[in-house]
């Protein structure tokens, strides 16, 4: 296996599941009505807000209306993407002010500075905002973990499971698809990712995940080419 690049997933990959769920969400949904209160007035939450007014189709939807539909997104997971970059903005009041670090496991960090000592281009593509995922690697348990990484993508780059995602990936790294690696925990993303040409390995951090026809880890310990 000749790599040159590694994308990596985020929940269930470098970072455990229940962080996400029992911590990053419930802190956002907590905040959420006062945050987007007191900052609907500031350029990033205004472009944000007329995005959602755009994807309800309802282009006068007051601020009410508007954090009604954001609550709701969360309970049903919907990943819109203004939902995922408000969200970003959020987490960064609580990483700032110390009310969590970014969890990722203890075999991430020495896996990633050896890949990065051996030249390999290192990338992260997570549903969550471009902004929350620099922010979880730079305030993580085991420090800023940014310089490792070259670039990062979300669903502006297109949807986890959709192969047209990854050939966009693909197409931005500049580099055969076969040279590039994913790593993730869900297999219709693999699957998505080993349509666009991608090496891919699952990652089984978690009891009876479901498998399919993908080489396995169940850490980064696990992984060589």
């Amino acid at each position: 296996m000749n790599i040159r690049a590694i994308v990596t997933d985020i929940e269930g990959t470098t970072t455990s599941i229940d962080f996400v769920h029992k911590e990053l969400f419930p802190y956002a949904s907590k905040q959420l009505p006062t945050y987007v209160h007191e900052y609907q007035n500031d350029a990033a939450v205004v472009s944000l807000l007329q995005e959602i007014r755009q994807l309800i189709n309802q282009p006068n939807a007051d601020v009410e209306v508007l954090i009604e539909t954001l609550l709701q997104w969360i309970k049903d997971d919907n990943k819109a993407t203004p939902l995922k970059a408000l969200q970003g903005l959020i987490w960064q009041h609580g990483y700032e002010n110390g009310a969590f670090t970014g969890h990722v496991y203890d075999d991430v960090k020495p896996n990633l500075k050896k890949w990065f000592a051996q030249g390999i281009s290192l990338y992260v593509y997570s549903s969550g905002s471009v902004a929350a995922q620099k922010l979880l690697f730079g305030y993580s348990d085991a420090g800023d973990l940014t310089k490792l990484f070259k670039g990062y993508f979300d669903t502006r780059i297109g949807h986890k499971r959709e192969v047209q995602s990854y050939q966009n990936i693909v197409t931005e790294l500049a580099m055969p698809a076969q040279d590039i690696l994913f790593l993730s925990d869900i297999v219709e993303e693999l699957d998505a990712a080993a349509q666009a040409g991608m090496q891919t390995i699952q990652l089984l951090r978690e009891p009876n995940m479901i498998t399919g026809t993908h080489a396995i880890a169940h850490n980064f310990n696990e992984i060589n080419f």
